[in-house]
């Protein structure tokens, strides 16, 4: 697989993700993703994009019940 940026390969690893979001920041390690050797773009697999997605999902979720209590 070739990076869509710089044209490098893609090698697959555990990666950290992080994201800053309605006050919060979330960290997540070995999360499997591709990562380019060249530029170190990384690309996650649509299975771990909806991971990822219900994970914030349910954080919020139940941020939203702390918040209101």
């Amino acid at each position: 697989m070739k990076c869509l940026f710089c044209n490098g390969e893609m090698e697959k690893r555990k990666v950290a993700y992080t994201v800053n979001r309605k006050g919060y920041h979330l960290y997540v390690e070995k999360i499997p993703a591709f990562v380019c050797s060249r530029c170190g773009e990384q690309f996650f697999d649509e299975k771990e994009v909806g991971a990822i997605q219900n994970m914030l999902k349910a954080f919020e979720e139940k941020l939203e019940q702390v918040e209101m209590a």
